[in-house]
């Protein structure tokens, strides 16, 4: 299992954002938070990678207790988790390259030949390679958007959390987002979390449903396309 909430509590300045979470997540498995702006979708991926305090319950995540880890523990849990942003977060003043570079030298990769490696890699796995040499400037949103995805994939996550991260973009970009999230997904049976306010993508690429509600999580599923509540 990588991820076992039980009765989790988060909060933000006293007040409760969701309360007595119970999750279930298995290895190689697509899961999708939704629900409306401000219903604790992006509060809940923070709690996951141990930028949320939690309180009250158990929180398991890749076989830690992230309620009573240590800062140093913490980092090194990170490095199994890849992390899609919204808001992209690449260096404007560096190559693409440099880009991913940076993130291998920031996780101990001091070999210049294998950070090269990695790099051609992932560019090639996001159908990018032609890109590396290019500042993020002179990318289309959706590419910006898969390159973010190569970085999150730079270290074999086990797990990827991925916030909002087709709400800036049109359909067909959105769709190239999301099906390169399924493809880590099924080639390397890393389990997938994607925040998102579109039900779209649970009716293409089907998962488990967590429904953030009324300060509660609601887990649904889809079955033939339909979401039903369980």
């Amino acid at each position: 299992m990588i991820i076992n909430y039980t009765n989790v509590h988060l909060k933000h300045d006293d007040r409760t954002i969701l309360a007595d979470i119970n999750m279930q997540i298995q290895a190689g498995e697509m899961v999708y938070f939704t629900g409306l702006v401000g219903s604790g979708k992006s509060t809940l991926l923070s709690s996951i990678y141990g930028n949320t305090p939690i309180y009250n319950g158990k929180a398991i995540v890749l076989d830690k207790d992230i309620r009573h880890i240590s800062n140093s523990k913490l980092q090194y849990l990170r490095r199994r988790i890849g992390i899609v942003h919204q808001e992209l977060r690449l260096l404007p003043d560096r190559t693409i390259f440099d880009n991913l570079d940076f993130v291998l030298r920031a996780t101990d990769w001091n070999k210049k030949n294998l950070r090269k490696e990695r790099i051609d890699d992932v560019l090639e796995w996001v159908k990018l390679s032609d890109k590396a040499n290019c500042y993020p400037h002179e990318l289309s949103g959706g590419q910006k958007q898969c390159i973010c995805i190569a970085r999150a994939i730079l270290n074999h996550p086990e797990l990827i959390l991925a916030d909002e991260p087709t709400g800036q973009l049109d359909a067909e970009n959105g769709n190239m987002v999301m099906t390169l999230l399924n493809e880590v997904r099924l080639k390397t049976s890393c389990a997938v979390i994607v925040s998102t306010h579109n039900l779209q993508w649970p009716e293409i690429f089907n998962g488990t449903i967590y429904s953030c509600e009324n300060e509660t999580l609601v887990k649904k599923h889809t079955i033939e396309n339909k979401i039903t509540t369980e």
